[in-house]
């Protein structure tokens, strides 16, 4: 009996251990959500507002997070010309990273062809079925504006993330050139960080919650006829996606000599909160903390992690080429690849102009829809049923796809620690951390259960 007993121990340890971790609660609230949805579609629709609450609450601590960490990294660099050396090189392997996304939806579209033999007559699209905002195209003058915020205070207190990158980069470079008279406001920021990533914990505490009400609402809203519409797209779209992870961002991170299935088992909670809530921001400001833990320096994360979620949408990128496609396929409008050219161009303006806007790449697909005229509007009526399922690939990818970035902008400017990189994502041990580091980092931890050190003590 008492064997039996102490044998039963270790295995309710595991147990307990096991529920309290962030990534099992979400899968466990992804399932009853789905039972929800098709059992109670009633109840289902009704759940809404949880996911709806647990991204607002999450927006609300983006901008925080994102100010916090460009200042606090750009002002404590002993040269401002790194900041400017890796804005430059996380742009241009943002630009070459969408270039080749979108090469690839082209191709998997013109050889699959998943919009054929539809024969749809465009008398027959409902342009009604196109949400409003579809009509809100991206401009260049528009994203321009995005950048500028109306006061400098507006910025940080607001929700634009682009324009909450710029404050904070100005912010942090004129901390740097007062010196000595900047630093107790720099100490004073970088203690906020402290105060602002404890909220971030509390608010990642409620990400079941949220996963559950809405993968409740997308079940009890299409039901099964959301998985048998339009069915080939998705299928080959999610197909792209596994392909374009495993091809692409795998040969990046091997080059990196890193491990790609360490990286995704590392960041398994964030991911799968991106997953279940088709929101990237949902899961920004943990994802800036478990960098700087996998030993990436903060003047890196905090430049390409905000920057990226706004111009590395490499996922969105996939899905607008071939949704392009499937459409004019659909309405049996045969594009040259010189057309197909033209539009991944315009995609490349357009696409920089929707940061932090929902159906982000929604919009951009009716923006270039309606620029290059090869499709008429309304036949975007034929994929906003399904736009949400597909929109989880996107979401997948973009998080993940910005991780690898930071990993690889931080290489390339010897900024990450590739020994401790290295121990976390071959057997998840990490590195020792200071009292007042443990300390300030409990409420993540308990989160999450898997802060369990903090990047500048470690250093």
């Amino acid at each position: 009996m008492t064997s039996t007993t102490t044998a039963d121990r270790p295995q309710r340890a595991r147990l307990n251990r096991l529920i309290r971790e962030l990534w099992f609660q979400v899968v466990l609230a992804a399932v009853l959500g789905i039972a929800v949805g098709i059992l109670a579609p009633g109840l289902g629709e009704a759940l809404k507002p949880l996911n709806d609450w647990f991204i607002a609450l999450v927006k609300m601590i983006v901008v925080p997070v994102v100010f916090c960490v460009v200042t606090t990294g750009i002002a404590s660099m002993d040269n401002l010309r790194k900041a400017g050396r890796i804005g430059v090189k996380a742009i241009g392997y943002f630009l070459v990273l969408s270039f080749v996304s979108m090469l690839i939806g082209l191709v998997v579209a013109n050889v699959f062809q998943p919009g054929s033999g539809l024969s749809v007559d465009p008398s027959s699209l409902n342009a009604d079925d196109v949400p409003e905002t579809a009509t809100e195209h991206a401009t260049l003058t528009g994203f321009v504006s995005s950048l500028i915020p109306t006061s400098l205070l507006g910025a940080i207190t607001g929700d634009a993330i682009l324009a909450a990158l710029m404050v904070s980069i100005i912010f942090g470079v004129a901390l740097n050139m007062a010196g000595e008279d900047g630093a107790p406001l720099t100490r004073g920021i970088k203690a906020l960080s402290d105060v602002v990533f404890r909220i971030v914990g509390w608010v990642m505490r409620l990400a079941p919650l949220g996963t559950f009400g809405a993968l409740a609402t997308v079940v009890a809203t299409y039901g099964a006829d959301s998985l048998k519409q339009l069915g080939y797209l998705i299928i080959l779209f999610t197909a792209t996606c596994v392909l374009y992870v495993l091809v692409v961002l795998g040969a990046i991170m091997r080059a990196c000599r890193l491990s790609l299935f360490g990286l995704m088992r590392f960041l398994k909670a964030e991911l799968l909160v991106a997953l279940s809530t088709c929101s990237s921001e949902a899961v920004l400001p943990q994802l800036v903390r478990k960098l700087e833990i996998l030993g990436i320096g903060r003047p890196v994360v905090g430049i390409v992690i905000p920057s990226g979620f706004s111009f590395n949408l490499d996922g969105s990128a996939v899905y607008l080429t071939m949704a392009s496609l499937f459409l004019a396929q659909a309405m049996g409008i045969d594009l040259s690849w010189q057309q197909q050219l033209i539009m991944v161009g315009v995609m490349m303006l357009t696409s920089k102009g929707t940061a932090g806007i929902a159906g982000g790449a929604f919009i951009v697909l009716a923006s270039t829809v309606t620029a290059v005229g090869h499709v008429p509007l309304a036949a975007l009526s034929l994929i906003v049923g399904i736009d949400r399922i597909l929109n989880e690939g996107r979401v997948f990818i973009n998080v993940l796809g910005n991780a690898v970035a930071t990993i690889v902008i931080g290489k390339w400017e010897k900024d990450i620690d590739m020994d401790q990189a290295r121990a976390i994502l071959s057997s998840g041990a990490t590195p020792p951390q200071s009292d007042r580091a443990t300390e300030l980092d409990s409420a993540a931890a308990d989160a999450c259960e898997v802060d369990t050190t903090e990047a500048d003590a470690a250093k």
